[in-house]
């Protein structure tokens, strides 16, 4: 896939985004202070452990965020210069599906299970293409046969049920791909299939996007998943940024341990098998009214002092590469 270069033109700008649940047992700090940008048709990669803040970022972008227990704190969001979190509720439900649309995680409970996929797919598009059903049921007949869907003129009639995990996950990606949004974010859009499956799926995506120039942000916690898709990658833990940058850069010279770690426990055909594969020690934090220091410290091999003191400040290591980390500092 074809490298965008860090000059090209911004279609969403994500800046110092705070995400918190209030619970019983303190605050959840799940986003805390995330920034970053996607440029047009760019493939970004957020890559972390369960519990690091990956859904909830993209969740947040797009107003989703259920309230209580959940709000989302301070921050913007900006795509083409407007504000998300301050727009009102009809425009944001105009944009959401057209413009910016999202593939969840189980396409089993995404879709409905009571209609029909014309039913679900028909509306989506009447909605927010503004077409007569006739024309609407051609489009989504269009993008079915486009995700690989066999004798889509039929099978659009058919209920999720009788389609394989595999098929309604190219299910979903049509119908997220229908409008012509400018911006996918696919949440683990892999995890639920196996392995031959999600090789499918993943070179679809990548088609599909191209053909359509769509800006993608998928969501997961393999980087062997982002490692052949995307264009930059971003790493979280604990709901902050700890490393991010290009593809190639990221897995040729990774900066944060933790990056580092995530690399080498991805299995590896060629490299010479040497043992057990390599496993980051210890569990993901509480991050329940966490302390300012490095989240990171108590699994790390390389902590000194000051990382039980303070959170270190992002720096600049090559052009674009960006991390946080005392050690590396």
């Amino acid at each position: 896939m074809e490298k965008l270069s860090l000059t090209e033109e911004k279609i969403l700008e994500v800046k110092n985004l705070r995400t918190h649940f209030f619970t019983d047992e303190g605050v959840v700090k799940a986003v805390d202070d995330v920034s970053f940008s996607l440029c047009k048709g760019e493939v970004l990669g957020i890559v972390g452990e369960s519990g690091s803040g990956k859904s909830v970022t993209n969740l947040s972008i797009i107003n989703l965020i259920q309230s209580p227990p959940g709000k989302i704190i301070s921050g913007e969001v900006l795509y083409n210069g407007e504000d998300l979190l301050k727009m009102d509720k009809k425009k944001l439900r105009q944009i959401r599906g057209d413009k910016i649309s999202m593939v969840f995680q189980d396409p089993m409970t995404s879709l409905n299970p009571f209609l029909k996929i014309s039913t679900q797919m028909i509306e989506t598009i009447q909605l927010h293409q503004k077409l007569n059903r006739k024309d609407a049921r051609e489009r989504a007949i269009e993008m079915l046969t486009l995700a690989g869907i066999p004798a889509a003129e039929e099978r659009i009639d058919n209920y999720p049920h009788q389609f394989s995990g595999g098929m309604c996950q190219r299910v979903m990606i049509a119908m997220g791909l229908s409008c012509n949004p400018e911006i996918l974010i696919a949440d683990e859009p892999t995890s639920a299939l196996d392995v031959t499956i999600q090789a499918q799926i993943l070179e679809l995506m990548k088609e599909l996007t191209i053909k359509l120039n769509t800006a993608v942000i998928i969501i997961t916690h393999s980087l062997g998943v982002v490692a052949g898709m995307c264009n930059t990658i971003i790493v979280m833990y604990a709901g902050r940024i700890v490393e991010r940058g290009l593809t190639e850069n990221i897995f040729e010279n990774p900066i944060h341990p933790y990056t580092k770690g995530l690399i080498e426990s991805v299995p590896r055909l060629d490299k010479q098998n040497s043992g057990r594969l390599f496993s980051i020690p210890g569990q993901p934090p509480n991050v329940i009214d966490l302390p300012e220091c490095c989240p990171f410290f108590p699994r790390c091999d390389k902590k000194i002092d000051i990382c039980k003191k303070a959170y270190p400040r992002e720096k600049e290591y090559d052009k674009g590469h960006f991390a946080s980390c005392w050690r590396a500092s």
